[in-house]
């Protein structure tokens, strides 16, 4: 497809995440604003039984996977599975990997194949999404193919045929979305590669809603990715004068048990928003050894901190440079109360600007960029 200013619709979206999912990730954002630019279509897979061993955010969906649903002006289409292929490196049996996601992509149903042939815009997403990228390019060769890479695929524990599949189909791909520079070391043609930070919602963080706290000195953590429970058994014993909320943080968020600490399940965005925006401290307690430099420009929780003007607290490598993050040694207790003594100190401090998810989307479909 030559270059003649922004990809067009209609746009498919392919993604581990639903987009009728409570809990909300770039490519729910982006996808909302493709919506506005043409007719839009969002295939979730790798979801099945498994999932539900993982307190998959997808879970309250199980009763709506396998079917067609239009949601918020999207079209929604869950793929459920007995099983689905995840990390089988530990079988140290290569042919196996390759064997079992080969024989998913296989099994894709009618209606991704009706998505994909429709679309003249199709972005897939790092993780599972990646074993379908040849499926996608034989039943639909002309459309603009638009890869976001989220995340390194070893960090987010893929198997690494997946790695050798993406290394394979890059030269396929018209382009490659980065949102921290720091990834862009993974595809070796840089001609493609595109860096586009990610967004915030400015107009839905900046509306008028009340706190959600009862008094004290609240520490609010969001999210399950990379996890690390520890952190909370430490902070909380230290710090008993604080009170710390956790919110989707997963089966080991479930775990945990202290007088100061509450966990939440999951809860819708809006909901969300009103901890982030009243909290005296944010976390990011990622575990000491997945953590990667580039989670200093990924995070969304830390740049939803950032914005409100709530310090962060979070492992040194996911600090980075970043005005107002504060880091620790996730293997060091006293590191860990250092650090949330620190941010405590320091206090909070007038909001970050970041992009909007509109001009993130323009950078990302800008074929001429």
């Amino acid at each position: 497809m030559e270059n003649c200013g922004y990809a067009s619709g209609p746009y498919l979206v392919i993604s581990g995440h639903d987009f009728r999912s409570k809990r909300k990730a770039n490519m729910h954002f982006i996808a909302d604003q493709l919506r506005t630019r043409g007719d839009t279509a969002f295939f979730s897979l790798g979801y099945s039984y498994l999932s539900k061993l993982k307190a998959d955010p997808r879970s309250l969906l199980w009763s709506k996977s396998n079917i067609v649903e239009h949601f918020d002006g999207v079209q929604c289409y869950l793929f459920r599975t007995r099983l689905h292929p995840f990390n089988l490196k530990k079988f140290r049996v290569p042919i196996l990997a390759k064997m079992a996601f080969n024989a998913y992509a296989a099994s894709m149903p009618a209606i991704f194949n009706d998505w994909v042939k429709n679309a003249r815009t199709i972005i897939i997403e790092s993780g599972v999404a990646v074993s379908i990228l040849k499926t996608v390019k034989k039943i639909n060769p002309s459309s603009y193919l638009i890869y976001i890479a989220s995340d390194a695929l070893d960090t987010i524990d893929c198997d690494p045929y997946l790695t050798e599949l993406l290394c394979d189909m890059t030269p396929y791909l018209d382009r490659i979305i980065v949102p921290s520079r720091l990834l862009a070391h993974n595809f070796p043609d840089l001609a493609s590669v595109r860096y586009v930070p990610h967004g915030i919602e400015s107009e839905r963080f900046e509306m008028s809603i009340a706190s959600p706290y009862l008094g004290g000195t609240n520490v609010i953590s969001v999210g399950s990715m990379l996890f690390d429970s520890r952190f909370f058994e430490i902070a909380c014993a230290k710090r008993p004068d604080l009170k710390f909320h956790i919110i989707g943080g997963g089966h080991k968020s479930k775990k945990l048990s202290a007088a100061n600490l509450t966990v939440y399940d999951e809860m819708s965005f809006e909901k969300t928003i009103a901890y982030i925006k009243y909290a005296d401290v944010g976390v990011a307690p990622y575990i000491g050894e997945r953590v990667t430099p580039y989670l200093a420009d990924t995070s969304m929780k830390l740049m939803q901190y950032g914005f409100f003007g709530v310090p962060a607290i979070c492992p040194w490598l996911a600090a980075g440079d970043h005005f107002g993050r504060f880091g620790y040694d996730p293997m060091s207790s006293e590191s860990i109360l250092n650090s949330i003594n620190k941010a405590l100190t320091h206090g909070r401090f007038p909001g970050l600007k970041y992009k909007t998810w509109f001009q993130v989307t323009d950078a990302i479909l800008d074929m001429d960029g």
